[in-house]
């Protein structure tokens, strides 16, 4: 029989298990945590969409669109994509589920995307996004509150030192008619000098040569004109309003005035947290205000603005954090007390306490095991007749006079002791 090779993981995904597993449970909970205090309600989405939200959404000319998406024909003939990012399909459900009801409406989500790019440190072409928007509210506070969200994350978070909040603003449809064309002409100038890559985006895509990083063009893209000239009174104020926001919730940031994001329905506010703790690759969170993404949709005109960041490359930056042990590993003295010691462990658990229970092995063997993972006591079921159980408890990682053997004695005298009818206080379970 021929041997059977096992198939290796398919390049640009990975398995998270272990130390990087709770790095990442930790950002996920630890947003969770946050969003809950700002009020935004959870959303989930589909996977996969028609390949029009993302097209229409994210815009033909982009790399997204162009080079990254994994798009295929379903058994229909229908072109579907695996979801590159959020926003896209949190904008379609907006329209076609109804929610313009609920407006202003707060939604946050997590959960995997997928992108064809080349892996790197941090980037993978399965990964991992959290995600926040506002969709309805035109005010520059949405701004202020989302970004003070993602401040208050990071920090939670533990990550907020060499993290700078990068900040821009693309002005309203006025304002970046007048800036486009003077970008044109400016690029127009120095055409023989780009690279090809600007040279594809300056006819369909110009503000994103101010983002390249070819070297042949950063000189050029650098002595660009500023947005500032460009400015309406309405967008002058309206960015005035954010920062102003950012300065009274104690949020830090810098301006950039070359950070742009390419598509037309962005307008206003722009940003990103960056870090040069990641290599190359230093942004860390970003979002912008897009009040012309519903009606590339299909819908009316609808202000809205979010942010999204990679979970993994937010784990990338956390220190390893704690690891949880069980509170209680319930041991049978014998092999006849084992369905005792199922019932025990599974009322624990009801209780709240965090329980396990060897699954083989004499006694002897399971407070081996118990001891090497770390338990925090050990909970021995024992006969002292033929028809009574009895408990007595070993403490692991508490001295004898410590709050937590005292805490840990109670929760189990509470969640046993009164169904099971055991001695508690001859087993050991006063508190000393």
């Amino acid at each position: 029989m021929a041997k059977i090779t096992t198939p290796r993981p398919v390049r640009g995904t990975q398995d998270i298990f272990g130390n990087f597993e709770r790095r990442f449970t930790h950002v996920a909970q630890t947003f969770e945590r946050v969003r809950r205090l700002y009020c935004f309600s959870r959303v989930e989405v589909p996977v996969f969409e028609s390949t029009a939200v993302f097209a229409r959404s994210l815009g033909e000319t982009t790399d997204v669109v162009s080079k990254e998406m994994y798009s295929f024909e379903d058994r229909g003939g229908d072109s579907l994509t695996l979801r590159p990012e959020f926003t896209a399909g949190i904008a379609r459900a907006y329209l076609t589920e109804g929610w313009q009801q609920y407006a202003p409406l707060k939604l946050a989500t997590h959960g995997p995307v997928f992108r064809y790019e080349r892996p790197q440190k941090g980037r993978y072409r399965q990964f991992h996004q959290i995600d926040a928007e506002v969709i309805g509210a035109a005010e520059p506070m949405a701004d202020v509150e989302l970004l003070a969200m993602a401040d208050q994350l990071l920090k939670e978070l533990g990550i907020a030192d060499g993290v700078t909040l990068q900040l821009n603003t693309l002005g309203d449809a006025e304002t970046r008619d007048a800036w486009r064309a003077a970008l044109v002409e400016h690029f127009e100038g120095h055409r023989a000098d780009l690279s090809e890559d600007s040279l594809k985006r300056l006819d369909k895509n110009p503000m994103r040569i101010l983002d390249s990083k070819d070297p042949r063009d950063r000189p050029i893209a650098d002595s660009a004109p500023g947005i500032d000239s460009f400015l309406t009174a309405e967008a002058a104020d309206f960015f005035a309003a954010v920062t102003g926001g950012l300065d009274a919730a104690g949020v830090q940031w810098t301006r950039n005035d070359r950070l742009v994001r390419g598509l037309d329905y962005y307008r206003h506010t722009a940003f990103e947290f960056v870090t040069d703790r990641l290599g190359a690759q230093g942004t860390v969170l970003a979002g912008g205000r897009y009040d012309g993404l519903i009606e590339s949709l299909g819908g009316p005109a609808t202000p809205g603005v979010g942010w999204a960041a990679g979970i993994e490359r937010l784990a990338m930056l956390l220190e390893e954090p704690e690891e949880v042990y069980p509170t209680v590993t319930v041991v049978p003295d014998k092999p006849e007390l084992e369905k005792d010691a199922i019932e025990a462990v599974a009322m624990l658990r009801r209780a709240g306490v965090s329980s396990v229970l060897g699954y083989r092995g004499t006694a002897k063997r399971r407070i081996e095991v118990a001891k090497r993972e770390k338990t925090g006591a050990v909970l021995f079921i024992r006969h002292d007749s033929e028809v009574q159980s009895v408990l007595s408890i070993s403490h692991f990682r508490s001295d004898s006079r410590n709050y937590e053997q005292r805490r840990v004695n109670a929760l189990v005298r509470d969640a046993l002791g009164e169904r099971f009818g055991w001695d508690m206080a001859s087993a050991g379970f006063n508190n000393p």
